[in-house]
């Protein structure tokens, strides 16, 4: 504005050597307020972004030292059992959101759940390779180390990742990784395209492919020889749940009925 105000002047005014010192050190002096208060915007914006960090970040450490003065304390005799083995007779595979507890919606101690969480809730295919891969090796571990009993998929009411699979290419080209990855979630994404009433109806079209990706993420563990093998003697159980945050409701996916059934 202040520099928009000093060009107006050069164009159209004729003035004395001293009107003319006078207008220029009046849009001087405007352009330096002006220049003064962005400034001191720009740094009380940087105050509170710094605010928020250390807040957040003590809020962590805060955490800390209650769980060490009042759960630890209450829970001493279990962690000393957990020191030295663990034992969980569940392998939980459920999605990153934060909005999300296993332990908590399981009513479940530290040492009953092993967990593995990635962009909703996704199970690769099995395949042997010499690459870094995650999410196969926790499922090895927890069946061939741990020797688990149950494997649980827990998928969850709006969710981002399976909101995902309907994103164009441009809204996902900055996420090149995230893209790869719910390509094991496409199966779903074909099944449910197929449906006009699910493309017309977006609330709707939700919540199906969460529970659909649930039942396909439950074909896929069967794709691993061992959980196989042991599915088919009825050594393990491979469960699916659907799980509505707002609510706190739960939904177990029913192989004979084939629908998800609410846990009461």
């Amino acid at each position: 504005m202040a520099i928009n105000s000093f060009l107006m002047i050069v164009k159209t005014a004729t003035f004395s050597p001293t009107q003319w010192l006078y207008s220029s050190n009046l849009a001087l002096y405007l352009f330096l307020v002006n220049f003064r208060l962005t400034s001191i915007l720009i740094l009380i914006l940087l105050l509170l972004s710094l605010f928020k960090i250390f807040s957040t970040m003590d809020y962590l450490f805060e955490g800390v030292k209650e769980f060490n003065s009042r759960d630890f304390i209450e829970h001493e005799e279990l962690f000393q059992s957990l020191g030295k083995k663990q034992s969980p007779h569940t392998l939980f595979i459920g999605c990153s959101d934060s909005r999300i507890v296993p332990s908590l919606i399981t009513q479940t101690l530290p040492g009953e759940l092993f967990v593995v969480r990635n962009i909703a809730n996704l199970v690769p295919y099995y395949r042997d390779s010499n690459e870094f891969l995650s999410s196969t090796s926790a499922i090895e571990y927890a069946i061939q180390m741990l020797n688990v009993s149950n494997i649980l998929i827990c998928g969850h009411s709006n969710c981002g990742g399976c909101n995902a699979l309907f994103f164009d290419e441009e809204t996902l080209k900055n996420l090149p990784h995230t893209r790869k990855w719910l390509e094991l979630a496409w199966p779903v994404r074909e099944v449910v395209l197929r449906e006009e009433e699910l493309v017309r109806d977006p609330v709707k079209r939700e919540w199906v492919t969460e529970q659909l990706n649930i039942i396909e993420q439950m074909n896929h563990l069967l794709t691993f020889p061992y959980i196989r093998e042991r599915y088919a003697r009825q050594e393990i159980n491979i469960l699916g749940w659907y799980y509505i945050i707002e609510t706190g409701e739960i939904f177990n996916y029913d192989k004979e009925e084939r629908k998800f059934i609410k846990i009461e």
